[in-house]
């Protein structure tokens, strides 16, 4: 018997109304059916204001499916996801907790009697080792974002939950903090669903990417296998044969999608 997938998206819809006119609605996705396997690194690309960030915060529990069901672990998800771990687009550090504080604050609230050894080997393990007494405004960009890395997977989550982590950071920090990524993924294959504007970092990153239309209403409309070799650098991999097959097979189908999400935002 197969074992049940670590995420499943099941035919879910998220459909807002808006304060002012309860006859006024938004469907941001609909029918989403999407699964990540135990272990598993997958992306979700597309346009801008797809509801790429609406299928993790419903992955995540913070949003509930108009329709549809999300499971973790083959069981239905109600509720918080206690089994994800969410790594938000912006720093999510607390400014009047040093980064070794940050990191214990998740092991704390869980009772975990060794938080500020725990918190200290994460710094360890993201190379901030003897920056754990720095407070947020003391850190680089990329130094917080290691911070909210070791944040994330001090709780050992089964589920990885990434939106667009590194987009504010520049080109050369951006590879460190990947690679740091996958340097870790590969040592626990936890299950990752990762949400990103960039095509290169999606296919560089994942066992598959997910292409999404564009809005309103969006749904996958193309997904596709990874199938380079592991471990991966993610500078030299983009200049593999393979890596640009894969490029110009997923731009193909995404293309038209980025130009009609343009389209809508000019005419919004």
């Amino acid at each position: 018997m197969l074992a049940a997938p670590a995420l499943a998206l099941d035919g879910v819809s998220a459909t807002f109304v808006s304060r002012d006119d309860p006859n006024r609605r938004y469907t941001a996705v609909r029918d989403v059916t999407l699964t990540v396997g135990a272990g598993e690194f997958v992306s979700v690309v597309g346009p801008t204001g797809c509801g790429k960030s609406t299928l993790l915060n419903m992955a995540a529990g913070l949003l509930a499916p108009s329709s549809g069901e999300l499971r973790v672990f083959g069981r239905p998800l109600a509720g918080i996801n206690a089994r994800a771990g969410y790594m938000f687009q912006a720093d999510s550090l607390m400014p009047w907790r040093t980064a070794a504080q940050n990191v214990m604050a998740g092991l704390e609230f869980r009772g975990i009697a060794n938080a500020r050894a725990l918190a200290e080997e994460w710094l360890r393990r993201v190379g901030l080792g003897g920056f754990g007494d720095r407070y947020p405004h003391q850190l680089s960009g990329g130094m917080r974002k290691r911070t909210s890395l070791a944040q994330t997977l001090a709780l050992d989550p089964d589920v990885i939950l990434m939106d667009e982590p590194f987009s504010a950071l520049d080109i050369q920090t951006r590879q460190l903090m990947e690679n740091e990524v996958l340097a870790l993924w590969s040592s626990k294959r936890k299950a990752v669903l990762f949400i990103t504007h960039d095509l290169d970092e999606a296919i560089a990153m994942s066992d598959r990417v997910v292409v999404l239309s564009a809005g309103p209403a969006s749904h996958p409309i193309g997904e596709f296998a990874v199938d380079l070799e592991r471990p991966r650098d993610v500078a030299e991999v983009r200049t593999a044969p393979r890596f640009v097959e894969l490029h110009r097979a997923i731009w193909d189908v995404l293309r038209e999608e980025v130009l009609e999400g343009y389209r809508q935002q000019l005419a919004a």
